[in-house]
């Protein structure tokens, strides 16, 4: 749901440019930025619109970390405003606010950028690309693409994690929930034609995590908005995830010791020493099985690792895990289920990157930082999902037996499960899925099990993947981070399948966590194998086959 950054798209981007079309910095433009403060749009308040030159620097913020600065923005024209503001049920004051950037130099592209967590914070609309640091990677602003962001419906003073109480106003939940991205690209389309007087040739979502959720539920129930959707760590499942990360917490907490004030130190339950002597076994267990012990697990679906070879022998305590730790390491990764044993979210895959700092902050925290299953799911359960209906639920004390059916009265609303993609491939719509298998939030092996049944409902691997492609990353937590390669393109990507054809066998990737290396990430069911011949730094040395 809220990745540790607060920047939520991760990939590389390489854009072709239409220089027959676009418009160059010399061109005139309709209507200038600051008439745009006058429009009259129904429903809508434009409250800024303002040309900002070249170079002018923008900071941006840090999420758990500082903030960095950009310095290398192309002169725009920036348009601040809301849509469908109302007074909500609750007496609060509610609407979807949004930042539309358009550049002078553009080429006809816009660019949606979706939101993370429950959303409330209204990221700066730049479309930024790829996982190398801030402050000069590059933008889909930068590339020519007008781009727009919004808080989804509610906005709550930049705090790092929405509480859920919006979730009281039925208006406010809706935006949330599925109809925010349609409410806010009509504006967005609205103010471009007015500003340019040229059409858009193509319209793009990109986002990840709940961002990933919004881009699925748009193309499902909006399927003639996007051209192509691109779907990072998708929250589709969002309401068995919650409660899969209860779970989590739960079998945690059961080996955690207490804080001066009783609650459970889940950062000491399956510490950093425990964990990395798990994914050390899962390596030893599981790299070679791609062709290549090189650090990555590239044949996931192969590695079939039992954490009861941790288990310490009597009287041993060195290099090896508790019962216990065992225990609930197996119970974790198997996937939440009922009192008959029946599942209710699917398991997790074992990969090199479960000890990275982006598993923990999730599950367990460290140090200083709380994990933020803790912080967001009681959020998520009692303000959005319950929308305030008695009783609420404490996330220690869930009940896999009759808490699961109360949850899952959102479901409907909020989780684009659809297997219906017809509408979408009709009107030629392209999708582009991606997870890390050591995604600590949303199961990549639950990814995989929603990518088969749209297979199976419509028409087949080779149909499918006409419109839709998968993208496995080993050892990348959630959105980016982790010992993986997080730095691919996946908007130059989908740019070149929706505007030349070519849809994409596999995407180039890098990561600052193997300095030097490339490899193709593969559309799956294909997963990269070494040729047995080259540098094996080297993605030239990989081909995608079967496993």
């Amino acid at each position: 749901m809220l990745p540790v950054s607060r920047t939520l798209v991760f990939c590389a981007f390489v854009m072709s440019a239409s220089p027959v079309w676009a418009l160059s910095p010399a061109d005139p433009i309709a209507a200038t930025c600051s008439e745009l403060a006058g429009m009259k749009i129904a429903n809508t308040v434009i409250s800024e619109a303002v040309a900002v030159p070249a170079g002018q620097p923008l900071t941006i913020p840090g999420g758990f970390g500082p903030p960095s600065v950009i310095n290398s923005l192309p002169s725009h024209c920036l348009v601040h405003g809301v849509t469908n503001g109302h007074k909500g049920a609750d007496g609060k004051e509610y609407g979807d606010q949004f930042e539309l950037r358009m550049p002078d130099a553009w080429q006809g592209r816009l660019l949606y950028m979706g939101g993370g967590g429950l959303d409330g914070v209204l990221n700066p609309a730049l479309g930024l690309q790829g996982a190398s640091a801030i402050p000069e990677r590059k933008s889909a602003l930068t590339m020519g693409y007008a781009v727009v962001s919004t808080d989804g419906g509610h906005h709550d003073s930049g705090a790092i994690n929405s509480d859920g109480t919006f979730g009281s106003d039925p208006d406010s939940r809706a935006d949330y929930n599925y109809r925010s991205t349609k409410l806010v690209t009509d504006v967005a389309r609205k103010i471009i034609d007015q500003f340019y007087r040229k059409p858009i040739r193509y319209s793009y979502f990109q986002g990840c995590s709940n961002g990933g959720r919004e881009g699925l539920m748009t193309a499902e129930r909006y399927p003639e908005y996007f051209d192509g959707v691109i779907a990072g760590a998708p929250a589709f499942n969002l309401t068995h995830a919650a409660i899969a990360e209860a779970w989590n917490t739960v079998q945690l907490a059961s080996i955690a010791p207490k804080k001066a004030d009783g609650t459970a130190d889940l950062a000491q339950s399956l510490t950093e020493a425990d964990l990395k002597l798990l994914t050390s076994a899962v390596l030893d267990k599981c790299d070679a099985l791609d062709g290549l012990k090189d650090g990555l697990i590239f044949n996931p679906e192969a590695c079939h690792f039992d954490p009861a070879v941790l288990r310490c022998a009597a009287g041993a305590s060195a290099g090896c895990l508790s019962p216990e730790k065992v225990a609930v390491i197996d119970s974790i990764f198997k996937g939440p289920h009922d009192s008959a044993g029946k599942a209710i979210y699917s398991p997790w895959p074992y990969d090199s990157g479960d000890s990275a700092e982006g598993w923990r902050v999730w599950m367990t925290g460290f140090g200083p930082v709380p994990s933020i299953n803790v912080m967001i799911f009681p959020s998520f359960f009692n303000g959005l999902a319950l929308a305030s209906a008695p009783p609420k639920i404490d996330i220690f004390k869930f009940n896999f037996d009759s808490d699961p059916a109360r949850i899952d009265k959102a479901a409907a609303e909020i989780n684009p499960t659809s297997t219906d993609w017809s509408a979408f491939h009709k009107r030629k719509g392209k999708l582009l899925l991606y997870s890390g298998m050591a995604d600590p939030v949303f199961s990549a092996l639950d990814l995989i099990r929603y990518y088969r049944q749209i297979e199976e409902k419509n028409g087949g691997e080779k149909e499918v993947q006409s419109f839709a492609r998968l993208f496995l990353t080993p050892g990348m937590n959630h959105c980016s981070g982790g010992p993986g390669l997080d730095d691919f393109d996946t908007l130059g990507a989908m740019q070149t399948w929706v505007e030349d054809g070519k849809a994409p066998t596999s995407l180039l990737a890098s990561g600052k966590a193997f300095p030097g290396r490339t490899r193709p990430l593969c559309a799956y069911p294909l997963i990269a194998k070494y040729k047995g011949a080259g540098n094996a730094e080297d993605a030239a040395s990989f081909s995608c086959e079967k496993p």
